[in-house]
This record gives structure tokens, C-alpha cells and sequence, in this order.
């Protein structure tokens, strides 16, 4: 069974277009640290239009964390900007696309996001 950090990516790259992403293009690469060892992944955007691969070349913004962070974004478990602010995962490029992006992992489930909220009042 696949990590949350593979389904993510692999979920993504399934979808090929995401509404949310409808104004945004870019690529940003994920590097996933853990010892001498980092895993890539590359996600490339195209008004919405969505790519992923594990390719280790160039992007406009580069995010630095580790595998262990990376796995409970994935899951939901935790807050992409909170890790940043605490600098637990770093950002060099285009913060913006981050802020994009962002937007795409599960949120928490105490979110009070307009989503979940939308959730529970539909119980």
C-alpha cells in the first residue's frame, strides 16, 4: 500500500486539470530530505493543467522538508504555511506558487475551512 506522500502525488497527477489552479502557472519541486537520501517531485502547472513526475531538474520554486513533514501534509495531519512559519520546511523561488498549491492538501480535521464547514452542515 502506497504512503500518503505517493497518493498525494499520484491523485494529482490523475486529475490532469484542477479548478483551483485555473490562474496559476509554474512548477515547483518537492524535496524530500532524509539523510544523504532526497526524494524529488516535480509538479508542473498549466492554467490548471496538471503534470508530476519525479524528475530532480530546474523549477520556480523549490520546497525543502522532510519525508516525515511531507507525509503528514499529505495526510492532512498537518498545516503547510504553520510548517513554514516554523521552519520546519523551507521555500526558495516563488512563494507564491506555494501559497497556490497549498491549497490542495487536505486540511486538518479541525479545519474550519468553507469546505469542512460545508461538510458537517450537510450531516
Amino acid at each position: 500500500m502506497p504512503d500518503a506522500t505517493t497518493r498525494f502525488f499520484e491523485d494529482l497527477d490523475r486529475r490532469g486539470y484542477e479548478p483551483l489552479l485555473v490562474k496559476t502557472t509554474g512548477t515547483i519541486r518537492f524535496d524530500l530530505h532524509e539523510g544523504p537520501q532526497t526524494t524529488h517531485w516535480l509538479v508542473a502547472i498549466d492554467r490548471g493543467r496538471i503534470s508530476v513526475s519525479q524528475e530532480d531538474r530546474e523549477a520556480d520554486t523549490v520546497v525543502n522538508t522532510s519525508p516525515v513533514l511531507f507525509e503528514d501534509l499529505a495526510a492532512g495531519r498537518e498545516d503547510g504555511i504553520a510548517a513554514i512559519l516554523r521552519g520546519d520546511m523551507t521555500v526558495s523561488g516563488d512563494a507564491r506558487l506555494v501559497v497556490q498549491v497549498e491549497r490542495l492538501f487536505p486540511g486538518p480535521p479541525t479545519s474550519r475551512g468553507p469546505q469542512r464547514l460545508f461538510q458537517r452542515e450537510a450531516c
